[in-house]
């Protein structure tokens, strides 16, 4: 069985670039402030929810591990 994340999204960072929503439209989606939030917050580790997270222009994106809480991204310095 694969990894399971939870994914969130600092809505004190986010600039609505929308970044995410086009690299996985079925993952995040803007809400009427034209910020990001995650559709599901919890699933699947998938790699375009990471490559979505690596290229948010202001690293609003945080993944980790569900259960555990270990971060996926960013990575702990």
């Amino acid at each position: 069985m694969g990894d399971r994340w939870n994914i969130e999204v600092d809505r004190s960072l986010c600039i609505g670039s929308a970044q995410c929503v086009h690299l996985v439209p079925g993952a995040f989606r803007l809400d009427s402030g034209m910020q990001s939030h995650p559709a599901e917050p919890e699933t699947d580790a998938n790699e375009r929810i990471l490559a979505a997270a690596e290229g948010c222009p202001v690293e609003a994106i945080m993944i980790t591990l569900l259960g555990s809480g270990e971060p996926v991204f960013p990575p702990e310095e």
